[in-house]
Order: C-alpha cells, then structure tokens, then sequence
C-alpha cells in the first residue's frame, strides 16, 4: 500500500512539486523566497519518497529519520521567521490536496484501492504535520528560554564605580536561576577588573525572605572566595525588620540604607574619598 504512494510520488514528482507550490503561495506569504520554497519541497519529496517505499508507515521507524530530520529544520527556520504553527503545519497538509488528487486520478476506477490508498495517506501525512508542530514548538521554547537568558543577564548588570569598586544593582525577584547568574557575572567581573569590594544593590529587590537572604549569602560567599569583599546596600526599613524577623545571619556582611552610603564605605575600605574642589582649593 505504501509503496505504491511512494512510486506514485516518484513517478509524479514535479506535478506534485508544482502544484504543491501553488498551494503554498496561495496565502500570498512573503516570509520567504520562492526558491527556498521549492528548495524545502524538494529536498522533503527527495526524503519521503523512499520512506514510503518502505513496508513501514510508522515515521518513528528508522526509514522514516531523514524526513523527521528535514521537517525538523524547515520547523525550525520557520519558526524563527516567525511563522505561526499552523503556517508551519501547512507546509506538509499543503502537500494532501496535489497528492489526493493524483491518487484519485491512478485508483479512480478500483474504489477499495483508492479508500485504502487515502486512509493510508491521510494518516502519514497527518502525523507529520504533528511532527512538524511539534518540532516548532520545540524551537519556539528555546527562543523562549534563550530569551529568558539573556533578560536576566541583561537585568543583573556588574558596573565599575571606581577603580576596584563594582555595583550590582539588582531588580526583581531572586530564585536560584537569577542567582546563578548573578554569582557569575559577579565573578567573571570581579576577576576581570581584579576588583577588592562589591557592593550589592537591593533598593529593587521588592521583598526578602528566608529563600532570597540564602542567595544573597552565596553570592557574598562566592565573592569572598574570589577576595572580594561584599557591601549590601539598599536596606530598608521593611527589610531590615524582615531579616530579623526572619533569624537570618547575613555572616557579619556590612550593610547600608543606600546605594551612595555604600559607595562611601567602599571608598574609606580602600583609604580613599572623595571631597568637593572648593574644598581641594581651600
């Protein structure tokens, strides 16, 4: 049964081409170019057609590899073109319409061969549109995940004050995630500029519990590791009340109210200050 289609396909193959085309095109979609369009055809027929000479239908079967492999692909350009799922489905559902039309023309006078012949068509076909929805969503939630990435790299920023004097100011909430990142950036800054004090801001940190003084702990400890001493800034009142509250021990780890307190500890850490010119004149 399956290997009739795939001699069908292979007999047929730039009728089923063109008219597969122009189903496509028929939504008017500018996305991409009419030569990659018949390129993805072609290198999916040139795939499909031996595996549907094989004896097995079933795409989770060796044969059927190469095909999963092309359809992983074209998903997976297509969706970072932004393409929807359903425009990406359609790229193999596109392809029933050509393909049922020349089963009915090959079969039209045997009606059990061409019932047989589209059952076993429309369930191929079908389960690679599947595939191919889900090889898309699988590349969507890697954008999603990259983006996740790079937004909290983006929100954890490591600013040189002064000349062996970092900041992370800190927005938002901490889990582990943003920890880990946080400890990291700190890190790799810390040995880049070969810095002696941290000072790390949590004016934007909207609420501190057990969970977030642990992960302020590491990241201090982390940084002590490297010989970097810790300042926290941004200590307010509500804080300051919940971390006793709380029994946490932030390890003897010196705090101020604000960002410009710290700064001015930092400096007098390292025996520096700074001072107004009219007093320098004076």
């Amino acid at each position: 049964m399956g290997t009739e289609i795939g001699l069908l396909i292979k007999k047929h193959e730039e009728k089923i081409l063109t008219d597969w085309i122009v189903e496509q095109t028929a939504t008017k979609s500018t996305k991409i170019s009419l030569d990659e369009l018949k390129a993805n055809c072609k290198a999916f027929l040139n795939a499909v057609t031996p595996a549907m000479q094989s004896a097995d239908q079933n795409i989770n079967n060796p044969a059927w590899a190469p095909v999963k492999n092309i359809l992983s692909e074209i998903s997976r350009s297509r969706g970072l073109l932004g393409f929807s799922p359903s425009e990406t489905a359609n790229f193999v559902f596109s392809l029933k319409k050509p393909l049922f039309s020349l089963i009915r023309q090959e079969y039209g006078m045997n009606p059990q061969k061409l019932a047989d012949e589209t059952w076993t068509a429309t369930l191929l076909f079908d389960n690679l549109g599947l595939f191919s929805t889900e090889a898309y969503q699988k590349t969507r939630d890697e954008i999603i995940v990259r983006q996740q990435e790079e937004m909290l790299e983006l929100s954890t920023p490591v600013v040189k004050l002064w000349d062996g004097i970092l900041a992370l100011p800190m927005i938002g909430t901490l889990d582990s995630n943003r920890t880990q990142v946080v400890m990291e950036s700190l890190l790799q800054k810390i040995m880049e500029t070969n810095s002696e004090i941290a000072i790390i801001d949590i004016t934007g940190v909207p609420t501190v519990d057990t969970l977030v003084a642990q992960h302020l702990i590491k990241t201090v400890t982390a940084a002590k590791l490297m010989g970097a001493e810790c300042i926290i800034s941004g200590i307010r009142p509500q804080i300051a009340a919940t971390i006793v509250h709380l029994g946490v021990d932030l390890g003897g780890v010196a705090t101020k109210s604000s960002l410009a307190d710290a700064f001015a500890l930092a400096l007098g850490k390292m025996n520096k200050t700074v001072v107004k010119l009219s007093q320098v004149k004076a």
